[in-house]
């Protein structure tokens, strides 16, 4: 009789103390997802330049409403710390906590190399916490996808624009950003 092999699933916790124990370095480029520890992609010029221009557009736009955290953790449940490329989050003081579901406004994952897993795996994970909304800039398809309407681990609507067209937050009404500025 054929049996599957046992997995261990982390919790944040776990995951916590590998880094305090040096198993893990806070340089390590991981993430907790689904209680797995998930190798990120590496980082390249499109995908830095990308974050730049949406860091600096996003700063302008939200001001003193919000902050604009780039590649930081957030705490998501038991089994989940991802870092998303970028979080507009609640303004107070976070002290030695992470950001929680309901800290989070907005937030946007940059994929160049990663648009599947992103899609199929991240969007997912952020949807069955709450998050309100979850933009997905896809570099190789030229496209900004907005997802929205949090239902059972999935954005109920999803908008997708492309050259030439824009795309306005949900989250925050005065946010609307051009494809283009976004992907340049």
């Amino acid at each position: 009789m054929a049996t599957e092999p046992a997995h261990w699933r982390f919790t944040v916790d776990d995951y916590d103390r590998m880094v305090e124990a040096g198993i893990l370095s806070e340089d390590d480029r991981v993430e907790l997802i689904n209680g797995e520890i998930v190798g990120m992609s590496p980082i390249g010029g499109r995908h830095i330049a990308c974050v730049d221009r949406l860091t600096q557009l996003l700063t302008t736009h939200v001001g003193t409403e919000a902050i604009v955290s780039i590649q930081n953790p957030i705490r998501l449940g038991e089994y989940q710390e991802p870092e998303p490329d970028i979080v507009v989050k609640r303004r107070r003081s976070y002290g030695d906590d992470l950001p929680a579901a309901d800290d989070v406004f907005l937030l946007m994952e940059v994929a160049d190399t990663s648009v599947a897993y992103d899609r199929g795996t991240k969007l997912p994970v952020y949807a069955a916490a709450g998050i309100p909304e979850a933009w997905l800039v896809d570099i190789p398809g030229e496209a900004i996808e907005r997802h929205t309407n949090p239902v059972d681990g999935t954005y109920r609507v999803t908008m997708r624009v492309g050259r030439g067209e824009a795309i306005e937050s949900t989250v925050f009404p005065d946010l609307r950003l051009k494809t283009d500025e976004v992907l340049s």
